[in-house]
């Protein structure tokens, strides 16, 4: 079989069933994807490192009867770590680091039967919804090579839109899964709090907001790779129960819930939205009503500045960390130029902020989720664009150095003024993706679909956010769009 048919031709799932059914081999998928990858990476830089020769020996003793048996993948660049391979979260500061072990997302993947071909390229600590890191470069939109893939999972939403992969580790800590997949035309869904592995060692990613899972092709690959990955985890600080009925065999039984859906298109943070996002969500909600659910414009009753104000406290001192954990370890303390600024901005600020003031940042989170509980004792779902615009060109959300050198200007500041001038670094950027990162901070699944195409032919998704728990709610929608033709997609098209 030809490359195409290997790999822009199937989801994971039907190269899988090549593997179970002997029409195909490991080896000949692993070598498929090296040469679709040798030929577009150059162009998108969606992979910042490759494990070929590796990858071409497990293909030589995976477990041909496993649900994902000698399917290549590629994983994010932070989080991912994979034992022996380079993992540099897109900073110059981990340019040499290496790691020691295989994170336990990793270990079940591999335990699924993914073969791993490398690492993708991603912002500077995952700080970003684009991927331009100074370590490694821009990753670029396989639609249009001028425009971003988005971030902070940009390099793997190219390699699977690129058609390199059929199926990329991701993650999302604000939108990181949901933005690019709204700016490459995949499916992302962000899980409920909870059911990923995570760690070892590390027992909430961002106090809980930041979940791993992966950018697909397809409604059955993400149902059954959720089959596959949820776990309860003792060692973790949140715990969501097994959905044991399957995600797939819920798909299977072809019994959709009608669903009562609440639609907003209003940037819940006052910044402005195009018109092709407005009518992605509208056209959608027609399309759903004709489907016999009820929809009706519903806003939760949640301050989304406010909201957002907090989200960026939890970053602050998140960086701080961080960069606390690094100046023990590199035996020095670290400069603005050790990192890009807005690592250095968030750092600077969190080393600023009390105790009182992050717990009660964590409150706010709670407080949000309460709404949204209450919300949905009207509205099973809420329908949102994914983000207000197509994607960015590239470089059009990088700060030239008139920004940078106002940045500067953080540590002098009082702890208010750094949270204000945070925002203002932000908001050119969260005027793109204002609606993911409020089932970041609920705990809530939220998934974007690849339900519109723009005048400029540039994808757009539409999001939609259950209760937690409730990831076969957004299977259930997912799986009538997608065999009613609706998903814009460039492998199928």
């Amino acid at each position: 079989m030809n490359v195409d048919n290997l790999i822009r031709n199937l989801d994971a799932v039907g190269q899988a069933e090549l593997i179970h059914t002997k029409q195909a081999s490991p080896r000949e998928l692993v070598e498929a994807s090296i040469i679709s990858i040798e030929e577009k990476n150059p162009s998108l830089n969606a992979l910042v490192a490759t494990r070929f020769e590796s990858a071409l020996a497990e293909a030589e003793t995976v477990d041909i009867n496993l649900p994902f048996s000698g399917v290549p993948i590629v994983l994010k660049n932070i989080s991912q770590s994979v034992k022996g391979e380079p993992l540099t979260a897109g900073s110059k500061l981990l340019e040499h680091n290496v790691s020691t072990r295989d994170s336990n997302f990793v270990k079940a993947l591999k335990k699924a039967g993914f073969i791993i071909m490398g690492h993708s390229n991603t912002p500077e600590f995952g700080l970003k919804n684009i991927t331009e890191p100074r370590l490694h470069g821009a990753s670029r939109n396989p639609w249009n090579i001028n425009y971003s893939p988005g971030g902070s999972s940009g390099g793997a939403a190219a390699s699977v839109s690129g058609n390199m992969v059929s199926i990329a580790g991701a993650s999302d800590g604000g939108g990181s899964i949901r933005i690019p997949a709204s700016f490459c035309g995949l499916i992302g869904l962000k899980p409920t709090r909870g059911r990923m592995p995570v760690g070892p060692g590390v027992g909430r990613q961002w106090q809980g907001a930041a979940v791993d899972f992966a950018l697909t092709k397809s409604v059955r690959d993400t149902a059954i790779l959720l089959d596959q990955m949820q776990t309860v985890q003792s060692s973790a600080a949140f715990h969501t129960p097994l959905y044991t009925a399957g995600y797939m065999n819920n798909l299977s039984q072809n019994n959709p819930k009608t669903f009562r859906i609440g639609f907003i298109t209003d940037s819940p943070v006052g910044t402005p939205v195009s018109t092709e996002a407005v009518n992605a969500v509208k056209e959608m909600a027609i399309w759903l009503e004709k489907q016999g659910h009820s929809v009706e414009e519903a806003v939760p009753d949640i301050n989304g500045r406010h909201l957002m104000e907090q989200y960026y406290l939890m970053n602050s001192g998140e960086m701080a960390a961080q960069v606390l954990l690094m100046e023990r370890s590199l035996g020095r303390p670290l400069t603005h130029k050790d990192m890009e600024i807005e690592g250095w901005v968030l750092a600077e600020a969190g080393k600023k902020l009390s105790a009182g003031e992050f717990s009660l940042s964590l409150a706010a989170w709670d407080e949000a989720a309460e709404k949204m509980n209450e919300f949905h004792q009207s509205y099973d779902l809420l329908l949102t664009p994914s983000t207000a615009f197509t994607a960015p060109e590239i470089g059009e959300l990088t700060p030239d150095e008139e920004k940078i050198n106002q940045l500067l200007e953080v540590s002098a500041l009082e702890p208010h003024l750094q949270q204000s001038l945070i925002y203002e670094m932000f908001e050119p950027s969260l005027a793109y993706s204002p609606y993911t990162q409020l089932a970041n901070l609920t705990g809530q699944p939220g998934i974007s679909l690849p339900t519109y195409l723009s005048s400029e032919k540039l994808p757009m998704g539409t999001q939609f956010i259950a209760p937690k728990g409730c990831e076969h709610w957004l299977f259930d929608i997912a799986r009538s769009m997608e065999h009613a033709g609706l998903f814009k997609m460039r492998w199928n098209r």
